[in-house]
């Protein structure tokens, strides 16, 4: 595990896939190494962005070592041991193809045990809706990069507001334009100020 968990903050692809094959004909449950091996790497990597020693780069390239481990991992998850904390609908707003941020707050909610569903780019306030009624999540994540775009993180809490789905709904939103000040303007929860804030935030909301 020790092992494991160093190869994830090392950024070491081949370094994982060896690991958690390892981790397996030792014995040790697919659903243990993804917890306690894998999602405490990168965790661990987590506060190395946090305190500046590494970039987004580094996240997305802890995250592919992340994906290699789980492609090992997952035919071998007993589905009676896999319980998640909540489930998070997220997606990046209408008129915006940015995904980079989000696809790594949706990597870093899933390492914490969340259930993601990832409406992907360009969705619409009603493709929203449609989703939030069909999923039922606790969370939901809106991302925009473009000033442009920022309006439609708005328009959408409106439109959940109109159709009755905002009770009991977090929602948090993030990108590189905003603000904590935006956020409660147009009625968010919170605004993450990066994929790793944004994670801890809805790990902290369902904790309590």
């Amino acid at each position: 595990m020790d092992k494991l968990r160093e190869c994830v903050v090392n950024l070491d692809i081949a370094g994982v896939q060896e690991a958690c094959k390892d981790t397996l004909a030792h014995g040790i449950p697919a659903y243990k190494t993804i917890v306690d091996g894998l999602s405490k790497g990168l965790e661990m990597v987590g506060q190395k962005y946090e305190a500046r020693e590494y970039y987004l780069a580094d996240l997305m390239l802890a995250g592919e070592a992340m994906k290699e481990g789980m492609r090992i991992l997952q035919p071998r998850l007993d589905k009676k041991d896999v319980s998640s904390i909540g489930r998070v609908l997220i997606g990046t707003v209408r008129g915006d193809l940015h995904d980079l941020g989000k696809n790594v707050v949706a990597m870093f909610l899933e390492a914490a045990g969340f259930e993601v569903t990832d409406l992907g780019v360009d969705v619409s306030p009603e493709a929203f809706t449609d989703a939030l009624s069909h999923y039922k999540p606790h969370i939901l994540g809106m991302s925009a990069l473009l000033t442009t775009t920022m309006p439609e993180m708005q328009t959408t809490i409106k439109e959940i507001e109109r159709i009755g789905l905002r009770s009991g709904l977090k929602i948090i939103i993030g990108g590189a334009p905003l603000s904590p000040e935006y956020g409660e303007m147009i009625g968010a929860d919170a605004v993450g100020k990066d994929a790793v804030e944004g994670a801890g935030i809805c790990k902290a909301w369902l904790s309590r």
